[in-house]
């Protein structure tokens, strides 16, 4: 067997890196929750944002509340089939409430921009983004915050195709302390079969 580092062609942002800047996106998020009359529901886009949010909460000294959704738009493949579909909804109820989706990336803007009209149609009052990458080469779709929302990012991520600290490939890679480009010949020789 292996190494998960077998497939990585370089490291981007390392395992201190990455702890430094969630720390400082943490008490930047801490700060504007802090001043909300009401605790904030914090919603974590399934698989890919559970590290990120695990550390980024964690280090939130404010009230929140904590769901997870699980939203699909890429299976198996490197690129976003442009149609995302909500496959496993919130249970807590964000009617009223100001709510932080916490993202592993936002590339096209389609998955979010569906999960925002999503959260949008349920209540929240407000909508803002916390993504741990931000991939701005790549938007198709303008995403639009909802009431006094705001987008936080931790990195500005170059347009390659990246895993690590939650991001995957057919599932794998998720499980790296740090973020690497993955080898193009490790997705480019599945796309051929």
């Amino acid at each position: 067997m292996v190494s998960a580092a077998a497939g990585i062609e370089r490291v981007l942002w390392t395992e201190a890196e990455v702890a430094a800047r969630v720390g400082e996106v943490a008490a930047e998020l801490a700060a504007d929750l802090r001043a909300l009359p009401e605790p904030a529901v914090v919603v974590g886009v399934a698989t890919g944002a559970f590290l990120f949010l695990a550390d980024l909460v964690r280090r939130v000294d404010a009230p929140l509340a904590v769901d997870f959704v699980r939203v699909e738009s890429y299976g198996g493949g490197t690129e976003s089939s442009g149609k995302p579909r909500i496959t496993a909804d919130l249970k807590v109820d964000v009617a009223g409430k100001h709510v932080v989706v916490v993202e592993d990336i936002v590339d096209t803007g389609n998955t979010l921009s569906c999960l925002i009209a999503h959260l949008e149609k349920k209540g929240a009052s407000s909508i803002s983004v916390c993504t741990f990458l931000d991939k701005p080469a790549r938007r198709k779709v303008n995403v639009q915050l909802v009431g006094d929302g705001k987008f936080y990012s931790g990195f500005e991520c170059p347009d390659y195709f990246v895993v690590g600290y939650g991001l995957d490939y057919a599932e794998l890679y998720r499980n790296l302390p740090y973020v690497g480009v993955l080898k193009p010949e490790i997705y480019k020789k599945d796309s051929s079969n």
